[in-house]
């Protein structure tokens, strides 16, 4: 059984929804976020606040919840030509994939995450990659999170767990995964503090939270609020 895991942890909707899945199942969790010059940087405060509020918040939670890190990946903005690291519109490419695609970042951010893991002696790590609502990224598909694990724990020689537990849901049953973990303490929680817009945008506050309401971020997490919400009015 393993006991302990380090969350990739950026202070948006799924890394919020899978801190809180991993608090739920492990006796130490530790945190870990990259900085890699993205535009919307904003997320890198945002985290620490949310990290404050699930301390504050949910007092079975907060004994669990250990260091956090912050790597700087500035290599990753310095090689990449995309929407994430230029101020450039977003658009789909002639490959198919939108210009939001940071090749190589999960990739990196694993491998990174797998080196801290190694040091602090963490057995799992989790991340918010998923199948079903995403925007075609093939670093985020789960036979890229398998060949991870894999050539992890041979590369390392130490048998990890890349733990993906949001891999076949959608951004509606995310946002149900969150009630179901912490209540509507969660959701609050999530709506109030987390980030998720590629823009930044902490100004413009919807029901979801807050965002700009236009970057394809944006769009998915409206998306699947919404099915969510009609989700509970029908249940009722």
């Amino acid at each position: 059984m393993h006991k302990s895991a380090l969350v990739l942890f950026s202070g948006g909707q799924d890394s919020t929804t899978c801190l809180a899945l991993a608090l739920s199942r492990y006796e130490r969790v530790e945190t870990v976020a990259f900085d890699y010059r993205q535009r919307h940087s904003v997320e890198l405060q945002a985290r620490v606040e949310v990290l404050a509020q699930i301390r504050r918040q949910f007092p079975a939670w907060a004994p669990k919840l250990g260091q956090d890190h912050v790597l700087d990946l500035a290599v990753l903005g310095q090689v990449s030509e995309t929407s994430l690291t230029r101020d450039t519109a977003f658009k789909m490419e002639s490959s198919g994939l939108p210009n939001t695609f940071v090749p190589g970042r999960n990739l990196l951010f694993l491998t990174l995450a797998a080196a801290l893991a190694y040091r602090r002696d963490l057995e799992v790590i989790v991340t918010g990659v998923c199948e079903t609502d995403f925007s075609g990224y093939p670093d985020c598909r789960d036979d890229s999170m398998k060949a991870m694990q894999l050539a992890l724990s041979l590369g390392m020689d130490k048998r990890f767990l890349v733990d993906t537990p949001l891999m076949w849901i959608d951004k509606a049953q995310t946002w149900e995964l969150a009630r179901q973990l912490g209540g509507q303490a969660l959701i609050d929680l999530i709506v109030e503090h987390t980030h998720t817009c590629y823009l930044g945008d902490r100004e413009h506050r919807h029901a979801w939270g807050y965002g700009c309401g236009h970057c394809p971020a944006c769009a998915l997490r409206a998306a699947g609020h919404a099915r969510y919400t009609a989700g509970l009015l029908s249940s009722r």
